[in-house]
Formats: structure tokens, C-alpha cells, sequence
């Protein structure tokens, strides 16, 4: 890469927060059927900031599990994402600044339903499209936190889109 200006860094980061696999529960209807579409979600990246404005990111994120229960039957979908984005930032002040995302995926996603008749599995790899919106604020020259969310499109073999909000720290070599 090119030697950038005064602002141009690299940092590493790393995010926690909560997914939502959209539409995973709509069809799961009737008595003793519970379904729970939200999990736990972290992440680490890499990033490359070239200027105020323009930055390139590459992270791996786990988006975890979303599962159904019925009388006899148990369907379990787990996914993972390795992702490529750019950003667009707009700072706020010195400290503060918005920042949009786009980009691309590589999902891995399996999906698990255990039944009275047996155990069936089936297993995923897609690339899709990927964006988001977040908002960040400098502690320090080196320390920032950031809030975001971000929607993975049709993942897995049901193609469920898939939402993560998350906060995360980044650290920059400066």
C-alpha cells in the first residue's frame, strides 16, 4: 500500500454484540413450539484507514446460533462470516465521526434438525453482500470505541438475512 497522510493508520479491533437471524421464527408456529432468533455475536478485524474519510476492513465475525423447539423436533442454524469492507467516514470534530459500510462475505453456515427419526444436517458456504452504519469516538490517539449495525444478506440454505449490533474497540498503530 501506498504511504498514507497524517491520518492514515492501521488498526485492530474487536467487537461483541447481539445477532437477529430475520425470518427464522416466522414460520414456527403452534403449541409447545419456542424459537429464539437472537444470540450472542463477537468479532476481530484489521483495518487500514487512508485518510479522515476512506478505510478498507477485513474481520472475521461469529453470528451464532438461532434455534426452534417443538414436540419432537429440534432445528439448530449456525453461522460464521469472514468479510471484506469498505468504509466511508465523515468525522464529527476532532474525536467523533459516522461511518458507513459495504462490502462482501464468506459465509459458512450449518444447520442441524434433530427429529424422533433421526438427525439430518446440511452445511453451507455462500459469498453475499454486506452493509452497515456505526458511529465512533477517539479515546486517545491509539483507543477508540464503536457502536454499529450491520446486515448480512441471505445466508445459509434458507438465505436469512442476518443483523448484528455490536460495540467494539479499536486499537491503531500510531
Amino acid at each position: 500500500l501506498a504511504q498514507g497522510g497524517p491520518d492514515s493508520s492501521t488498526y485492530l479491533g474487536g467487537t461483541v454484540g447481539q445477532s437477529q437471524a430475520k425470518d427464522f421464527c416466522t414460520d414456527v408456529t403452534g403449541a409447545g413450539v419456542t424459537c429464539d432468533d437472537k444470540y450472542t455475536t463477537w468479532g476481530i478485524l484489521v483495518g487500514y484507514q487512508w485518510n479522515r474519510h476512506f478505510g478498507l476492513e477485513i474481520g472475521y465475525r461469529d453470528l451464532g446460533e438461532a434455534a426452534a423447539n417443538g414436540p419432537g423436533v429440534t432445528v439448530i442454524a449456525e453461522s460464521h462470516v469472514f468479510e471484506l469492507v469498505a468504509m466511508g467516514i465523515l468525522p464529527v470534530g476532532d474525536r467523533f465521526s459516522v461511518y458507513g459500510k459495504f462490502g462482501a462475505y464468506l459465509a459458512e453456515s450449518d444447520v442441524v434438525t434433530n427429529t424422533l427419526g433421526g438427525v439430518a444436517s446440511d452445511h453451507d458456504s455462500n459469498i453475499d453482500l454486506t452493509y452497515g452504519v456505526g458511529v465512533q469516538f477517539e479515546l486517545t490517539k491509539q483507543f477508540g470505541v464503536r457502536a454499529e449495525w450491520q446486515r448480512y444478506q441471505d445466508i445459509g440454505p434458507s438465505s436469512m438475512d442476518v443483523d448484528a449490533i455490536s460495540l467494539g474497540l479499536i486499537w491503531r498503530f500510531r
